[in-house]
């Protein structure tokens, strides 16, 4: 199927910026909403392809006027902390509904929803069943009118994340890092590979009406992560696994933090393994990159200020 046009709909994030890339290197056009374009990413706004505009995909004309003119439909958007009532609820269902329907109205050929691993109706946590719901919604809303693929990455790492750069930053300052849920077990997968599989399922028939577990080739714990993160970073410090009772307790008081570094939801989620019920999916015919290749890359104080010099050289 021919992809002339994609409104990439939570694109100015951290998986949106590299999705947005690739496409642009095939040529394709790519509309980006958001409420500031000023605050827009520099890779985004300098990209020839990719069009940022002004909008609340909140809003139905704006809704419309975003996805109108769109081959194909990537919804990317997601939160993971609730900062107001019900704002799984308004984020991950009802405006992933609305994104299919306009979709419908639209005549758009093809939307790609980002869901999550562990998504699931009867899951501790409300951000998985949210999730879940969402899905559910969307292939509803879809009907046979609209093709829908639905993606569910593992955690995903990369420059930039909010996970390994978080507990990098974390024991560069900290003595001890004292560890919520240390040996909740996860598989983490590499934004280029979530980027990469995106943009393969874009147009490509044998996807639709597909579901995709994405996985990086290696699991581990969250102790194993953060003790990663420190040594690739020069800062590895000493860590406490907190018991069942504290961990609840340190989620309490994080949750009350402005960066929410860690919620009750986050700690009921971690109680079920984030790791993918089978290997990477044979449709995407490339192994996906294990972390210990790429995280140096962007961690390590040495290896950055290098890589920063080869980008100040070629004006990037």
């Amino acid at each position: 199927m021919e992809i002339g046009q994609v409104a990439l709909i939570g694109g100015s994030g951290f998986v949106g910026r590299h999705i947005a890339q690739a496409l642009c290197a095939r040529g394709i056009r790519v509309v980006v909403p958001t409420r500031n374009r000023e605050r827009a990413k520099r890779e985004l706004l300098v990209l020839p392809t990719v069009e940022v505009v002004r909008a609340d995909v909140h809003s139905a004309p704006d809704l419309e006027r975003v996805i109108a003119g769109a081959d194909a439909v990537v919804n990317l958007v997601g939160i993971l902390h609730e900062s107001a009532r019900n704002a799984f609820e308004r984020v991950h269902v009802e405006l992933a509904a609305k994104i299919a329907q306009t979709c419908r109205r639209c005549g758009v050929q093809q939307l790609l929803h980002m869901s999550a691993l562990g998504a699931a109706a009867d899951s501790p946590s409300a951000y998985q069943r949210s999730k879940a719901a969402g899905e559910a919604r969307v292939v509803q809303a879809a009907g046979d009118a609209l093709a829908v693929t639905v993606f569910r990455p593992s955690v995903i790492f990369g420059r930039g994340d909010s996970l390994l750069s978080v507990f990098a930053r974390m024991q560069r300052f900290l003595p001890i890092v004292p560890l919520g849920s240390a040996q909740a077990r996860f598989q983490p997968v590499w934004v280029e590979d979530v980027a990469r599989a995106f943009g393969c399922a874009l147009g490509e028939r044998a996807t639709f009406g597909q579901s995709y577990e994405l996985c990086g080739p290696n699991i581990y714990t969250l102790r194993e992560l953060v003790e990663f993160a420190g040594r690739a970073s020069g800062h590895p410090r000493p860590i406490v696994g907190l018991g069942k009772t504290l961990s609840y307790l340190q989620a309490a008081v994080l949750e009350l933090s402005p960066l929410k570094l860690l919620t009750r939801d986050n700690l009921r989620s971690m109680s079920v393994d984030n790791v993918c019920a089978c290997g990477w999916p044979e449709i995407f015919r490339w192994a996906p990159s294990p972390l210990e290749a790429i995280v140096p890359a962007y961690l390590s104080p040495a290896l950055r200020r290098r890589l920063d010099g080869f980008r100040a050289r070629a004006g990037r």
